[in-house]
């Protein structure tokens, strides 16, 4: 970017945040909360005879279920049990654990679509201030929507998507009580984590957090910008550890540092171990790997689990298989585009604190961060893509979120209109925006669309002049999920948009879902934008 344009940059984002001061203030933080242990640490031998044996068809049943008395005595009668002749490793498990109750969601007939989605909102809510003793869930002060299907718990990114629906519905008390939610975990744990769940807590997902509170704003004025500051920093400094004392061309937690010194953002995992939710699956993937050890196998899958992508051949060094995943040595464009919007959120909330030292500062970070985005996010085969910073070269491997710096406005307008080409010649398909141009059986890839993927499409396209190729993204999506409606009755995680017969999509780990919020939300807004009738 040329010196006048960068000093243009600039003044819009020292503009935007410098916009009149609020005067509400987040309380004080609460005391810090103590987090038992995952289930894998809780239970030792007993979590992997119960994963390994597969007790349950699921292997997120048993991290959900609630012991029956203290983890520690349960654990000193299957030690003192497990030999004994005739020992039932299923029957010790009823006798000691409650399984979590599976959600039915059965609506009453006849509903129009909209009907259908006003209708879900309270029955995905819930209300966790207080949780089981030993429960695997941690508690939250105020109710929250969860995704539904098999999630039990509220999950960080697609937070954001079901909030677009809950305001667009005129539920903006239950966008506040999650954003809220949030800043409580923040507060507590020092992230927000993948989802409310203990063996979650060692790693984040997409930081959507400072898009929650602009979208308050919109409603609610400025002042949530100041509101919510303390904890944005708080964020940003999770996502940053490390970086101050990086060198050039390593990389640190979810930081890393290239060789000019351009910092930018990876998705990383606290722990090397098997997810506790997938705990065979992550096993019998790391022995398909010969001669790699199993822990960076391990950390890989977990990173590929931050990044909600999980899978996709976006992680996968042949594009391909699974078992060449390599998350940790990819600085992902969509992650670091969020990164840039929490900088610029970060910026205006300084701004109506009048604090203009931090304007400064966080402005100059988005700055930088925007030139490091179209340095080495930008692929000359003409769209953003990821970069594999111990490959030193880009990623080829075209994807929906070559979007993101669209959304976030870090794109350069040539090349956002360049991405919009390619995105309409490679990923527009009958039912919308394919995932990825690769078929690996994996969920996050071909023929699967999915609705955040659709909503940041759409306001991408729409930001950068292109309301042409939006409107053709939303309303064929929206064809797409009539069309499941109309003949299931139900909305659901993901959806094939490749083909003639578009449905509920396939792959990933476990059967196709239905709720479902983030998919709520982005059919409710793209209703109002496309099909306002309706």
């Amino acid at each position: 970017m040329p010196l006048k344009a960068r000093r243009l940059f600039g003044a819009w984002l020292l503009a935007g945040a410098a916009s009149a001061i609020a005067s509400a203030a987040y309380a004080d933080s609460p005391s810090a909360y103590v987090l038992p242990p995952p289930p894998s640490e809780l239970y030792g031998d007993l979590f992997v005879a119960v994963q390994t044996q597969q007790i349950y068809p699921d292997q997120k049943t048993f991290v959900d279920a609630t012991p029956k008395m203290d983890p520690a005595q349960i654990n000193q009668l299957y030690l003192q049990q497990r030999a004994v002749p005739g020992f039932s490793l299923s029957a010790f498990v009823a006798q000691y654990f409650t399984p979590p109750t599976d959600q039915v969601i059965t609506p009453p007939p006849n509903q129009t679509l909209r009907e259908h989605i006003d209708w879900l909102w309270p029955a995905l809510t819930r209300n966790t201030a207080t949780v089981p003793q030993y429960s695997t869930l941690i508690p939250m002060p105020k109710p929250y929507v969860v995704p539904g299907g098999r999630f039990r718990e509220g999950y960080y990114w697609d937070t954001y998507f079901t909030m677009l629906g809950l305001q667009e519905a005129g539920r903006e008390d239950l966008v506040d009580d999650m954003l809220d939610n949030f800043a409580y975990l923040i507060d507590t744990i020092g992230h927000i984590p993948n989802g409310n769940r203990t063996y979650y807590v060692s790693r984040s997902q997409p930081p959507f957090f400072s898009y929650m509170v602009e979208l308050a704003a919109h409603k609610e004025g400025g002042r949530v910008y100041q509101k919510y500051l303390p904890e944005m920093r708080h964020e940003y400094g999770y996502w940053m550890q490390g970086a101050d004392s990086l060198q050039p061309g390593a990389a640190v937690r979810n930081v890393v540092m290239l060789p000019d010194r351009t910092v930018l953002n990876r998705y990383w995992d606290e722990r090397d171990t098997p997810r506790d939710e997938s705990y065979l699956e992550d096993v019998q993937t790391a022995t398909s790997v010969p001669g790699r050890p199993a822990n960076e196998v391990y950390r890989d899958l977990r990173a590929a689990a931050e990044s909600g992508w999980d899978f996709s051949s976006r992680w996968f060094g042949d594009n391909q298989t699974l078992a060449t995943i390599r998350t940790t040595s990819i600085v992902p464009v969509d992650l670091n585009s969020l990164m840039f919007h929490l900088e610029t959120t970060i910026a205006r909330g300084c701004g109506e604190s009048r604090d203009f030292g931090c304007v400064a500062q966080f402005v100059g970070k988005a700055a930088q961060r925007a030139l490091g985005i179209n340095k080495y996010l930008w692929n000359n085969n003409g769209y953003y893509g990821d970069y594999d910073w111990q490959l030193a070269q880009p990623r080829n491997n075209p994807s929906a979120a070559m979007l993101y710096p669209l959304f976030a406005g870090a794109a350069w307008p040539e090349r956002a209109h360049t991405t919009a080409n390619t995105v309409e010649a490679l990923l527009l398909k009958p039912g919308g925006l394919t995932t990825t141009t690769f078929n690996t059986t994996q969920q996050w890839d071909a023929p699967n669309g999915w609705a955040p993927l659709h909503w940041i499409a759409v306001q991408s396209l729409r930001r950068y002049g292109r309301g042409d190729l939006a409107q053709q993204i939303g309303t064929r999506f929206l064809s797409d999920v009539n069309h499941v409606y109309a003949t299931e009755q139900k909305l659901v995680e993901k959806y094939i948009v490749e083909g003639t017969g578009t449905g509920g999509g396939g792959g990933g780990e476990y059967p196709l879902q239905d709720g479902f919020g983030w998919t709520n939300g982005v059919t409710l807004r793209l209703l109002d934008l496309y099909a306002p009738g309706q």
